[in-house]
């Protein structure tokens, strides 16, 4: 994975922030998300909360496997292949991927600096870039 050990370490301390206020950030993160993309609301169809719950914790995975590719692109690529069986459009990756880093805004207040920002952002696109291949059976 293309990232760099400073995106890492900052990724890694800043989720270290936010999982304090996980459920928040959940739901702050879903309702972003259907604001700006309602279209995609459909596709969510269980509880909200535990949909929350599993963001959180596969965020949290994703995080602390991110040294790991022999574990973390074959999750990644389940992830991706499960969406596809949830008609999740490649499009999608860019909204949820805004809705993150929103919610990283909000929820990191003055913590989330240029730095985190573009930490995050290159991580997210790591990870969407797998989960798209997985998803079109290209991975």
């Amino acid at each position: 994975m293309p990232l760099s050990d400073k995106d890492i370490s900052l990724v890694k301390e800043t989720l270290a922030l936010v999982l304090p206020i996980a459920d928040t950030a959940a739901e702050m993160f879903y309702q972003h998300l259907f604001e700006i993309a309602p279209e995609v609301k459909p596709l969510f169809k269980g509880d909200i909360k535990k949909q929350g719950a599993m963001l959180m914790t596969s965020i949290k995975l994703a995080v602390d496997n991110i040294n790991k590719p022999e574990i973390l692109l074959p999750a990644i690529q389940k992830l991706g292949e499960r969406h596809a069986h949830y008609h999740v459009q490649e499009e999608h990756y860019t909204t949820v991927g805004q809705a993150l880093l929103w919610t990283l805004e909000q929820g990191l207040a003055d913590a989330f600096t240029s730095d985190v920002k573009s930490a995050w952002a290159a991580t997210y696109t790591t990870l969407a870039c797998e989960m798209i291949k997985a998803q079109r059976g290209t991975a």
